[in-house]
């Protein structure tokens, strides 16, 4: 059934990401409000051979409203979720602001899907490592559960939307022209470049990106006594974060089964042709819906063939956050 839509962020990576997708995979809408800050307020979109203007998004944006895309960042959601909700509309939110809620589903269409019918008016998008590292290795969990997880991640900078894509490619002209990088979203130059993630580090050491793997997964999986460690870094890459996964199973396990297993999973690519080295790199996700897997193999310092070792490929602006959102929003349908 068509429903009435509101996507609050309109203007941003993720925001125009929608937009793509829903054409795409043909979503049905009756109508649709385009959202975002006042800055933007007054632009025009076309969509789909009709020309939309740009709305200031304020509590009163969401009547009518039955289902609501927010990407606008965490402070928005939390001022204008509940309004959203309040009008009676479903938010689907990209943001970090209600993942750990413990009321709120946080939802990978590939792995949870049933918590979608405990929502209470919002669900939540999770961290884009953590939809990319979930989707091929919940499969392999339910064929035999994991004891740890071990993840390294190298982030493109779309992680930090359009501003940190922009930078990369300006950083990268001023570096050939031999100027100084201007490092305007970094702190630290990420042209010809790589550091720790940009997000806090807590007491314990690890940032927020880290945790909110950890956490997000253990949410997501229903897993609390998995036992996960994450190293999150930034890399000069537009787009498609990349990750490093070393798995330990309950169990014996082979190459072979995981491939096996990987082949027949939804949203995942297996990519692995160790007589040519050619396994999954960001210029094969980006723009892709799948996550693509590769280096598939056992890892020898795991006793009992129960380590394998992962390399996942996914397009953070894509499965990251915008088709997860959508995949939702159809599961709503």
């Amino acid at each position: 059934m068509a429903k009435n839509l509101a996507i609050a962020g309109i203007t941003g990576a993720v925001g125009q990401e929608f937009l793509q997708i829903l054409e795409q995979r043909d979503f049905p809408f009756k109508s649709l409000k385009m959202l975002a800050s006042s800055r933007s307020a007054g632009k025009k979109i076309t969509f789909k051979g009709v020309e939309y203007t740009v709305e200031e998004m304020t509590e009163n944006s969401f009547s009518g409203i039955d289902i609501a895309l927010f990407s606008a960042g965490g402070g928005r959601s939390k001022q204008f979720a509940p309004a959203a909700v309040k009008a009676g509309a479903v938010v689907v939110d990209n943001s970090s602001a209600f993942r750990m809620d413990p009321t709120v589903p946080l939802v990978v269409p590939e792995v949870n899907p049933e918590a979608i019918a405990a929502h209470k008016g919002i669900i939540a998008n999770p961290n884009c490592s953590t939809i990319i590292a979930n989707v091929p290795v919940w499969p392999l969990h339910k064929a035999n559960p994991v004891k740890r997880m071990i993840v390294s991640t190298y982030q493109a900078v779309s992680g930090a939307g359009q501003a940190g894509m922009a930078e990369l490619f300006e950083q990268t002209k001023e570096l050939l022209d031999g100027k100084e990088p201007t490092c305007e979203k970094f702190k630290y130059q990420i042209g010809f470049n790589l550091f720790s993630h940009d997000s806090n580090i807590g007491p314990n050491g690890y940032n927020e990106e880290e945790m909110k793997m950890v956490n997000e997964t253990h949410k997501i999986f229903s897993c609390p006594e998995m036992a996960i460690t994450c190293t999150c870094v930034r890399v000069p890459v537009p787009r498609a974060h990349c990750e490093s996964i070393s798995l330990e199973f309950s169990e014996s396990i082979s190459p072979d089964e995981v491939r096996q297993i990987l082949s027949a999973a939804p949203g995942v690519t297996v990519m692995d042709d160790r007589e040519n080295n050619r396994f999954p790199m960001p210029i094969d996700a980006t723009g892709q819906d799948d996550c693509f897997v590769g280096r598939i193999r056992e890892d020898e310092s795991v006793s009992g063939h129960r380590g394998i070792n992962l390399w996942v490929v996914g397009d953070q602006i894509r499965k990251g956050a915008a088709l997860n959102a959508v995949q939702i929003a159809e599961k709503l349908l």
